[in-house]
């Protein structure tokens, strides 16, 4: 039996903006931010307090319903700022940056360790928040057993990084976090790749997956879906390349290296291309230096424009990010935008379209909605990129209306709010899907999680 995933159904958003294959050390940022809004569902508990001194891979905060996930600083430095939001909310601890950098020593990990030890190492250095769950798409749950664990080596989402190039020459650390994760499983380590000269598709221990198709064929829920669904009371677990890079070398070295390879993208970029940062960096250290203006009237996402967060000019980079997207702000009014032929955009229908004729053409858009919020309109346009076994319409009403058998029913714990971008790119109702299935995910969480 065949261990490809070819998928049929989705679509390509060419963008212009992809970035070059060229590498740069991104300016030295002064400030590391954490938010734990990048955490979904953890409570923070402060551990490092205003004016404390901290090395990277020190504790900064932990889950207050779990001690023992950790969230560690990425830098060392002084904690400079606690900014808080209603009800003394924590919505960011900020950390001014040493210029010469100290590292926690964990030790070198014993590879022979088993998997309670490694379970324990995992928590104890900051690494366990790299690993989420399906169900909820939250942080694993340290005390449940995964029936598998799932990386996708391949992201086909709009002007994404290139993973065969940024994990190029970490096969040593990318072998070292896979072994450790396999102690924590009965079951398999499937990775998803693009080709076989992916640096993870020479791993051992795991089961390769040769990936073809439209985006979201690289999304990890796809995967799960067309190769174990998630039923009730079972659980999988992911993690990103990039995070097993900064896992493996804390097993080899000791040391909580939270160095990320960036792609800077999108229209408004000048010179699109990689950086070395690291993660909660100030984004102005690689969007400004780098033919951005200053003054131009654009919109900086972290993440890539289906699924990432906006931030502002003096934000940071998000914790599982390794893409910054800089598109035109959709704030103007398009004058009987509605009533003439569209030659300039994406669209899934051919009534007065045309991007259909040319689909290697890459685009120049920005992120005007090109309609208000309305009903649900049936039209069978998600069905179209939707290529999980799912009922998409019917999931997304479930949300609405809080119905926890139907949602169960239709398939919800294997679902993140990211496995419903492209129904929401193509919406003719302009409904926030993504928001919907977080909303109903959070509902499940609570209700029987």
């Amino acid at each position: 039996m065949s261990n490809d995933i070819k998928i049929k159904k989705g679509l390509d958003i060419k963008l212009q903006g992809e970035a070059e294959k060229v590498v740069e050390q991104a300016t030295f940022s002064n400030f590391c931010t954490l938010r734990p809004e990048d955490f979904h569902s953890v409570t923070p508990k402060l551990v490092a307090k205003e004016g404390d001194m901290v090395m990277a891979g020190d504790v900064v905060f932990h889950d207050k319903s779990y001690d023992a996930v950790k969230f560690v600083s990425p830098v060392s430095g002084k904690v400079v700022e606690v900014l808080r939001g209603p009800k003394r909310r924590i919505d960011a601890i900020k950390i001014l940056a040493d210029k010469e950098q100290s590292h926690k020593d964990f030790g070198v990990f014993d590879s022979n360790a088993n998997a309670e030890t490694t379970k324990s190492h995992l928590l104890s250095s900051g690494c366990w928040p790299f690993i989420k769950q399906r169900p909820y798409d939250v942080i694993a749950d340290p005390d449940s057993e995964p029936k598998a664990i799932f990386i996708s080596g391949y992201d086909t989402a709009p002007l994404a990084a290139d993973l065969d190039y940024t994990l190029s020459g970490k096969e040593a650390e990318l072998q070292a976090a896979v072994s450790a994760l396999a102690k924590l499983t009965p079951g398999k380590i499937h990775v998803g790749v693009k080709s076989n000269t992916s640096p993870l598709a020479g791993l051992e221990g795991v089961t390769v997956h040769k990936v073809s198709g439209p985006h979201p064929a690289g999304n990890v829920g796809t995967h799960i879906n067309k190769i174990n669904p998630v039923n009730k009371g079972e659980t999988v677990w992911t993690i990103n390349p990039a995070d097993l890079v900064i896992m493996g070398e804390l097993l080899l070295t000791g040391k909580f290296n939270a160095e990320r390879m960036v792609a800077l993208v999108g229209s408004s970029v000048q010179k699109p291309r990689y950086f070395k940062t690291l993660i909660g960096s100030e984004v102005s250290t690689m969007v400004y230096d780098n033919g951005v203006d200053k003054n131009g009237n654009d919109r900086i996402i972290s993440g890539n424009v289906l699924t990432g967060k906006q931030v502002k000019p003096d934000g940071n980079l998000g914790y599982y990010s390794n893409l910054i997207s800089v598109i035109p702000e959709g704030d103007d009014y398009e004058f009987f935008g509605w009533n003439k032929p569209v030659f300039d955009k994406v669209s899934t229908s051919r009534a007065l379209t045309f991007s259909w004729m040319q689909p290697n053409k890459k685009y120049d858009l920005n992120t005007n909605t090109n309609g208000e919020h309305r009903a649900f309109v049936i039209t069978g346009i998600y069905e179209d990129v939707f290529p999980l076994d799912i009922f998409p319409m019917q999931i997304l009403k479930a949300c609405m209306y809080e119905d926890l058998d139907e949602m169960e029913a239709l398939g919800m714990y294997e679902v993140a709010p990211e496995d419903f971008a492209l129904t929401e790119f193509v919406c003719v109702s302009k409904q926030p899907h993504q928001q919907i299935i977080r909303n109903g995910l959070d509902l499940m969480l609570k209700e029987i999680g």
